[in-house]
């Protein structure tokens, strides 16, 4: 075990753990969207759980890090706030808001960091990318709407583990979502009905229709 200092809180924990989880089993908050325990290696796609630690010249994300004797971290800087607020408008700027009627209203996970963060869930710099992609109703369980998609990668990588490994990342840059090969239909690609992806969706991209 080794000792550590998150925001000058004294914590003991593995040496070579996770600092992301090491601070959220501890009760300490950092934002993150894409990470799920055992994701190795972690994709630090959402960009939120940026740390700055002694030491070290750039900010890093909390993520991709181990933690080690008398290591401290600091979650509240003045850098470190700003590049949250950015990572944060810029996943707003390609997430399709309708928050008052979306099914996830109150347990979207991008609610519930902008309560926590103090941030706003609107545009205030980035201009709005509207995608228009159709949404895929085939399947009889569950629904998916790829302009709420956030591309964090956690149904991609539940569905290897747990269902029948149909989804990944297709197209690169900003045309980047997440499809069945070749855009096949849920409903044909989709036969496990594990719905692993669904419980893993931090916001209303994957929604159970029941």
């Amino acid at each position: 075990m080794v000792t550590l200092f998150i925001d000058t809180i004294e914590v003991k924990a593995k040496k070579g753990s996770n600092p992301l989880w090491v601070a959220l089993d501890n009760g300490i908050f950092i934002p993150n969207l894409c990470a799920l325990r055992d994701f190795d290696p972690p994709p630090a796609s959402c960009r939120l759980c940026f740390v700055e630690v002694s030491g070290s010249k750039l900010p890093v994300p909390a993520c991709t890090i181990s933690v080690d004797e008398g290591m401290k971290i600091n979650l509240n800087t003045e850098k470190i706030k700003r590049i949250r607020k950015t990572a944060f408008e810029l996943l707003l700027s390609n997430h399709a808001l309708d928050c008052a009627r979306c099914k996830k209203n109150r347990q979207c996970e991008l609610q519930n960091i902008a309560l926590k963060l103090g941030l706003k869930m609107k545009l205030t710099k980035l201009r709005k990318i509207e995608r228009g992609l159709p949404i895929d109703s085939t399947h009889p369980l569950f629904d998916y709407n790829p302009n709420k998609c956030i591309l964090c990668g956690r149904c991609v990588e539940v569905c290897k583990r747990k269902g029948d490994g149909v989804l990944d990342f297709a197209f690169r840059g900003i045309n980047s979502m997440v499809s069945t090969f070749n855009g096949i239909p849920l409903s044909e690609a989709c036969t496990s009905n594990c719905l692993a992806c669904v419980d893993v969706c931090p916001v209303a991209s994957l929604v159970r229709k029941i």
